[in-house]
């Protein structure tokens, strides 16, 4: 599965000389094309299925390959998504592979996507997921790699005006910790960028707060990168305050939920956001737009009460409640629910939980 996302000295160069019509179709080997990021000292490799002057389309669709690096597998599910949505005709689909050196990718190979060629920059099966930097050449980022790629991408195809960048489990993690260091700059026509996060194993905060209390002794890299701002690499070029400023504001389809990690647009929230009875899981896809972001200290924003008379006055109010307060009270009527069938006549009419209620039980 894959998620639904002019530099003068650009070298693009192909692997295949030809353009198939079937890089519109699936991933082979004339869809494998490279390029080398100015001042990097190597090339990036990346799936895409139009030919620069084959088409001219409008938006682009950059798909992040997962922890196996199967990037192949990525650019067809994208395909597969932007062909069902009927907008294969003005849409270029592109899933970059981030080369891992043949000795170190064991544990972070698909069978199917090319292996490393001499002049390839190299990263490890984690590094290119946190913005580490590679381990040839210029040293270069993942994430100028990947800024790069979208100027590269903008500068072959002039006339794309929307630059969408998604990703699933490992390659969301690279795309959320990537918003907030991403360094696109202004061409002559300008283009706006999307960001999709679904389902990362981590996730980037800019301050101390969590869904869920976690203190420093449970926990004592809560705050470190790359799950807090404490102790950034240098590499990464900002500090936590301009990273957070960079980012978009939050916002989601179905919880306006306080958070202060870089969720951006259209994407979806923390797993564990349990906010105002809105229930637990990710939203779907397909956000709307228009949606208003709540700020962190927005009152509509803090936590159901834990107490009883706290959960009463939301159900009184209307308020759905929350998974944790549903969860509180399905666990209280199942206290009330009579024992499993007993010889004890008594105990059969007077379960435990009932006793001091019932006349019944008083004996």
């Amino acid at each position: 599965m894959a998620a639904c996302l002019a530099l003068g000295s650009v070298v693009g160069v192909a692997h295949a000389a030809a353009d198939a019509p079937g890089c519109t179709a699936s991933a082979g080997p004339d869809c494998y094309r490279s390029f080398q990021p100015p001042g990097a000292g190597g090339t990036l490799n990346y799936y895409a299925s139009l030919a620069p002057g084959a088409a001219a389309p409008t938006r682009v669709l950059i798909g992040m390959h997962g922890h196996p690096r199967d990037a192949d597998k990525t650019f067809n599910a994208a395909l597969l998504a932007v062909r069902n949505a009927g907008a294969l005709d003005d849409t270029l689909v592109v899933a970059p592979v981030f080369q891992v050196a043949a000795d170190k990718a064991r544990k972070c190979s698909a069978p199917g996507v090319p292996a490393a060629e001499a002049g390839d920059l190299l990263w490890t099966c984690g590094s290119w997921l946190e913005g580490g930097p590679a381990e040839n050449g210029a040293r270069v980022t993942s994430f100028a790699a990947m800024d790069a790629l979208v100027a590269e991408l903008t500068r072959r195809w002039p006339g794309l005006r929307t630059v969408t960048i998604a990703g699933f489990s490992a390659g969301a993690q690279m795309v959320q910790h990537y918003i907030g260091f991403a360094k696109h700059e202004a061409g002559a026509t300008p283009v706006a960028v999307r960001y999709v996060v679904a389902d990362p194993g981590t996730w980037l905060y800019f301050d101390a707060w969590r869904p869920q209390p976690v203190t420093g002794a449970e926990c004592p890299a809560v705050n470190r990168w790359k799950y807090g701002t404490d102790n950034l690499p240098a590499h990464l070029g900002r500090n936590a305050a301009q990273a957070r400023a960079h980012s978009p504001a939050p916002t989601s389809a179905t919880s306006k939920a306080r958070s202060t990690a870089a969720t951006p647009r259209r994407v979806l929230r923390h797993p564990r956001q349990v906010v105002r009875g809105h229930g637990a899981g990710p939203v779907p896809h397909a956000a709307r737009p228009g949606l208003r972001a709540v700020r962190p200290d927005d009152a509509r924003a803090r936590p159901a009460p834990r107490s009883r008379r706290g959960a009463g006055l939301r159900a009184r109010r209307g308020v759905r409640l929350s998974v944790r307060g549903r969860a509180r009270r399905v666990a209280r009527h199942a206290a009330l629910k009579p024992p499993p069938t007993s010889r004890n006549p008594v105990a059969r009419a007077c379960p435990r939980a009932r006793r001091r209620w019932t006349r019944r039980c008083r004996g």
